[in-house]
């Protein structure tokens, strides 16, 4: 839900799909696609499927394989974010402490022009910095 109010709050004409574990993600983006997402928010820690499945999943389908996926996670783990990294997702941001930390980064990925090439492609601008 705070995630939602952040949305709104930066961009109220964003339409937002949500999904409460890995399984109803994967049947979501069966079912909407295509049209494609702009881009995929993704937590690590989802049950029935973590986000390192769906993420596997994602890559690994012609049907998803590029769109943008950004994990959304509170792990700040160098292992798992490499991980990531090599696994194919575009940008990783920790969740932040605060409301307006969390506007920052939406605003931030909602800003990005994902067809350019390049965009996020080198480790170090990997990683989301408040």
């Amino acid at each position: 839900m705070l995630f939602e109010d952040a949305l709104r709050e930066v961009n109220a004409s964003t339409e937002l799909a949500t999904a409460n574990d890995g399984v109803e993600l994967m049947n979501l983006l069966g079912k909407t696609v295509p049209p494609p997402p702009d881009v995929i928010f993704l937590d690590l820690n989802m049950p029935k499927k973590n986000g390192f499945e769906c993420l596997a999943e994602i890559r690994n389908s012609k049907q998803y394989r590029d769109i943008p996926v950004v994990i959304f996670s509170t792990t700040g783990e160098e292992e798992a974010i490499n991980k990531l990294y090599d696994q194919g997702a575009n940008y990783f941001i920790r969740k932040p402490g605060s409301f307006p930390n969390l506007k920052t980064a939406i605003q931030r990925i909602l800003a990005m022009d994902w067809g350019k090439p390049g965009v996020n492609t080198f480790r170090e601008n990997f990683k989301f910095q408040y």
